[in-house]
């Protein structure tokens, strides 16, 4: 078997194809390249606008104690989910601690560093807030922030104290969906 066709196969060619014409159009050599898929710009910075303008309210005083365990689960969410995040059992992806920050600073900290995680679609952190030891008669007031800020984040699904050898009461798991 050569290059070239012999001359049988090259007459019965011919003979299949009279009476055909080439196609009009730019010829064009292997498989045809889909375009990709369109992205959401507008739909991401949404998210991102809503996310930032959710994290703007105003703060109510949350009445948490020094010691006091966090955990919450949104609606829809199977106890089960809480308590395995309590026990540690999702891969924590991703921390932040807000030890001796000022509310503002905390909070501002915790702003970006929630929407990043969820834009990077991280499924599980961690956030180091402390237990609010020195903070005298006003209790944890970082933790009290963290706590009310969770809730109103509706990238979070649930959090919950974090097991004693990654904070205890001082940290919090959150999953992220």
């Amino acid at each position: 078997m050569g290059d070239l066709p012999d001359d049988e196969d090259s007459r019965l060619f011919r003979d299949a194809v009279r009476g055909t014409r080439a196609l009009a159009g730019e010829a064009r050599a292997g498989p045809r390249r889909r375009r990709p898929p369109p992205r959401a710009r507008f739909a991401r910075a949404e998210r991102a606008a809503v996310l930032a303008e959710s994290l703007d309210v105003p703060w109510p005083e949350a009445g948490i104690e020094t010691g006091e365990e966090l955990g919450f689960r949104r609606p829809g969410v199977q106890e089960t989910v809480l308590r395995r995040l309590r026990r540690g059992e999702y891969r924590v992806e991703s921390e932040i601690d807000l030890h001796g920050l000022t509310v503002v600073e905390a909070r501002a900290q915790l702003r970006a560093f929630l929407a990043e995680a969820t834009a990077r679609r991280l499924r599980c952190v961690r956030i180091v807030h402390g237990k609010g030891l020195r903070s005298g008669q006003r209790g944890p007031v970082i933790k009290q922030t963290v706590n009310a800020l969770l809730r109103r984040v509706g990238a979070v699904i649930a959090f919950s104290s974090a097991r004693q050898v990654d904070g205890g009461t001082g940290a919090v798991y959150v999953l992220l969906g």
